[in-house]
């Protein structure tokens, strides 16, 4: 008799889902299928259908996100169908197989007018159109499968896939000098510890459901996470802090988006890294 554990694994060639399969080998015991929209395409209910039906998965993670914030304010018909029709599908169809679903979401479901880190179960009220069709899919899974676990997470950058991170990196190439935002407060992440995290959960075999919020330790400014990449890499580039009222862009952002990890660190017994320790690990793959 086989005790394997089954993963389903959606959006598997972004940052978290590329993460998560750099750890699939670390247990022999779980055995993952990636998917992205060549394998399976999410807002198709009979390629889920199907999928779930000829393998036995125990677990669906999905990591598949419409996540361009800025073209999701015109894009909202394709947005919504990525972030909340796929995730109401995928909800279902894990409650009709006896699935339990892990689905990940963002702190753009709160409108920053906080002035102390979110809690699970604080006011949502998302800015954008990006956030609305997040919070539109955790309220889908959650009301379609009881078995489902949300985690809220933010600012996530990896060695994979387009980031913060990279950004910098690359502007630094061809650049002397960089305006970036200090004025949008939040918590910037590495997907490889949001990546561990969801493999522990697993692991444990203790599947509490609800909201929860997952990013590293501490807090930041964009400006001070640029400011700090440079310093880590040492590169010499002036960085100038401005407001978001000089760059606008087409999607508000919450000016404040600190949440706190009590509720996760208390369920699971986590230690969470901080930020900077984090993004030191990141730059060295780098």
């Amino acid at each position: 008799m086989s005790d394997l554990i089954k993963v389903l694994v959606t959006g598997s060639n972004g940052q978290l889902g590329n993460e998560l399969k750099n750890l699939a080998s670390i247990n022999p015991e779980i055995q993952f299928e990636f998917t992205d929209i060549d394998e399976l395409d999410i807002t198709s209910l009979d390629e889920i259908e199907e999928c779930y039906k000829e393998n036995n998965f125990h677990y669906c993670v999905n990591c598949a996100a419409y996540t361009a914030v800025d073209k999701a304010e015109e894009d909202k018909k394709l947005a919504t169908l990525v972030n909340a029709i796929a995730a109401e599908y995928l909800s279902k169809t894990a409650a009709s197989h006896g699935v339990k679903y892990i689905h990940i979401s963002t702190d753009f479901v709160y409108s920053g007018d906080n002035n102390r880190p979110y809690l699970e179960e604080d006011k949502t009220k998302p800015l954008s159109e990006y956030g609305r069709t997040k919070l539109l899919g955790e309220n889908l899974a959650l009301e379609n499968n009881i078995n489902s676990i949300i985690i809220r997470t933010s600012w996530l950058y990896s060695t994979f896939g387009d980031n913060f991170v990279k950004t910098m990196l690359r502007l630094s190439e061809s650049k002397s000098e960089l305006n970036v935002i200090y004025d949008q407060i939040g918590t910037p992440t590495y997907a490889k510890d949001l990546a561990e995290v969801i493999i522990q959960i697993i692991e444990t075999g203790k599947f509490e459901t609800g909201i929860y919020h997952y990013s590293n330790e501490g807090v930041a400014s964009w400006y001070d996470f640029a400011k700090t990449i440079f310093e880590e890499k040492k590169i010499n580039i002036k960085v100038n802090p401005i407001s978001t009222e000089v760059y606008s862009t087409p999607a508000k952002r919450p000016p404040y988006s600190v949440m706190s990890k009590e509720k996760i660190k208390n369920r699971y017994g986590l230690e969470i890294p901080y930020w900077r320790d984090s993004l030191k690990k990141c730059l060295n793959k780098l």
